[in-house]
């Protein structure tokens, strides 16, 4: 039988460690330590501290972002996870030079920093322009929406916030109404369920003290465009936003992200509390112009042929006209490009249509708009069944366009025979307060052209679809490495400001890995 040495791992050992050999060169820990040591300026912490003469020592900022910025690289966001890092990794503790901040600290940082994080991410920019790793060839924007650390039950518009607060009011005298009625016949059975009782209603007092004290000390949010209309709040944090995802609704935010080609080096992060991306277009473009003036890198990027692309949630008639007079070289596609290229003629053959597989969910294939009969001489509209619609006049699409409205009346179609194929809901035809089918069609502006005509044209040419061919190639990895190897799939913090914070700091541990493997650090 072999013979082998001996071993017990539940032993103590000293060993001699020296922290700055565990960070190797060509590593992420590696990059950081160098960036931060060697290249950054961290004098824009500074202001906030106030002991210069009293008070306890306090942490180095460069301590605090070498803990914060591995750990967030490693999908690690729980700052008492950082703490207990720092007692155990060996990594952490070469970063922190064997420091144990307390966790309190190191989230304290992330939440309070939010213009020096800004300055950072743009001297990390400087660093990967001076390294040759920004081509300023194309830029691609796009925006993930995330949720934040606000719930959507308590959103709402003020009427709908004011409807919450009588409903808890009435559930309030509710309880209160039956804790009197068994007042008089107590017995310890009923003071264990009135012990309960009470409880809830302290709960639902203090639920209905926060809508009550929202409404009063805020005024309603209104939206964004030509014929902005209120929008719904949030009691927990109202520059937050209820949007519309492929994984259902959420509370949250949008981080738009502006990469570069070249290295998918991110030139720019901000985070919006809009469901609707086209109003995020402009002040990015702005923010990157100003920004690379700033650098010195130019003095307006836009007149170095740089190409800009985004995808259809940018497009509407604003943002064509803005690109057109500003010159940018712009390719920003409407939603119906696709339709129009004919390499994608048999995609819905091929793959079928949306919700078509989908019958358990209540969807249903309806008659499209092209089935109708429009006439946009008489602005009449003849349904599949033979029947006129009720015109209900022209409307401004967000595009620019202006779209003809119809309307089916309630007694046609309460006994269309077709109202199972014409509406998604057709048992709204059978109660007195339901509508008919509506449709809309655009209607054509003979010899006027559009901004957003200008941009069909230059998107379907052959050159925009090849240029535009590279946009997902260039942001989508960006949000796949952000979101899937950093693990960050919802923003931690309130307030518009502080999730920018916490945004840019993805965006930056994004960038540093970017020189970690293409530039050169410490060589």
């Amino acid at each position: 039988m072999p013979r082998f040495k001996p071993y017990n791992h539940d032993q103590n050992a000293m060993v001699v460690i020296n922290y700055q050999d565990q960070l190797q060169p060509g590593t992420f820990e590696h990059a950081v330590h160098y960036l931060i040591e060697h290249k950054l300026d961290l004098s824009v912490f500074h202001p906030q501290y106030r002991n210069h003469d009293t008070g306890r020592l306090a942490y180095a900022p460069a301590i605090l972002l070498k803990i914060i910025l591995f750990a967030y690289s490693k999908g690690i966001t729980s700052s008492r996870e950082m703490q207990w890092c720092c007692e155990t990794n060996i990594i952490f503790k070469a970063l922190s030079c064997d420091t144990v901040p307390h966790f309190t600290t190191l989230a304290k940082f992330v939440s309070s920093h939010a213009d020096e994080i800004e300055e950072l991410f743009e001297q990390v920019l400087l660093v990967c322009h001076e390294q040759g790793l920004l081509g300023n060839e194309l830029f691609a924007i796009d925006g993930c929406k995330m949720p934040s650390d606000a719930s959507k039950e308590w959103s709402g518009t003020f009427k709908e916030l004011g409807e919450k607060r009588e409903k808890l009011r009435r559930l309030i005298r509710h309880h209160l109404l039956e804790h009197y009625a068994r007042d008089k016949a107590e017995t310890e059975a009923d003071l264990d369920r009135d012990i309960r009782r009470a409880k809830t209603i302290l709960s639902l007092d203090a639920a209905m003290n926060k809508v009550d004290r929202f409404l009063k000390t805020h005024s309603p949010r209104m939206g964004q465009g030509k014929r902005s209309k209120e929008v719904k709040s949030n009691i927990t944090d109202n520059q937050s936003a209820k949007m519309t995802t492929s994984k259902g609704t959420i509370q949250g935010y949008n981080g738009v992200a502006t990469v570069d080609k070249k290295h998918q080096i991110i030139i720019d992060a901000q985070a919006f509390g809009e469901g609707q991306e086209h109003h995020t277009l402009q002040p990015v473009l702005e923010r990157v112009k100003a920004r690379f003036k700033k650098l010195g890198i130019a003095d307006n990027i836009y007149q170095q042929g740089t190409v800009v692309t985004a995808d259809t949630g940018f497009a509407n008639e604003a943002n064509m006209k803005y690109l057109h007079e500003r010159q940018i070289n712009g390719y920003v596609p409407d939603n119906q490009f696709r339709s129009r290229d004919p390499r994608f003629a048999e995609q819905k053959d091929k793959y079928g249509k949306r919700h078509q597989n989908l019958p358990d969910k209540g969807w249903k294939a309806t008659f499209p708009a092209s089935e109708f009969q429009f006439d946009p001489v008489t602005l009449s509209c003849i349904c599949p069944n033979g029947e006129s619609l009720t015109y209900r006049g022209q409307r401004e699409a967000e595009n620019g366009k202006v779209r003809a409205h119809f309307e089916g009346r309630l007694l046609q179609c309460r006994h269309c025979p077709k109202k199972h194929r014409c509406m998604q809901n057709p048992a709204s035809a059978d109660h007195r307060n339901g509508a008919g089918r509506q449709v809309s069609f655009t209607i054509e502006r003979d010899g006027q052209s559009s901004y957003t005509n200008w941009m069909k044209h230059r998107v379907d040419s052959q050159q925009g679809k090849e240029i535009y061919s590279h946009r997902m190639s260039v942001v989508e990895p960006v949000f796949g490495n952000i979101g899937t190897t950093k693990r960050l799939n919802r923003f931690g913090l309130r307030g518009k400001k502080k999730v920018q914070g916490q945004w840019q700091l993805y965006c930056l541990i994004h960038n540093i890995e970017k020189l970690a493997n293409y530039g050169r650090l410490g060589t």
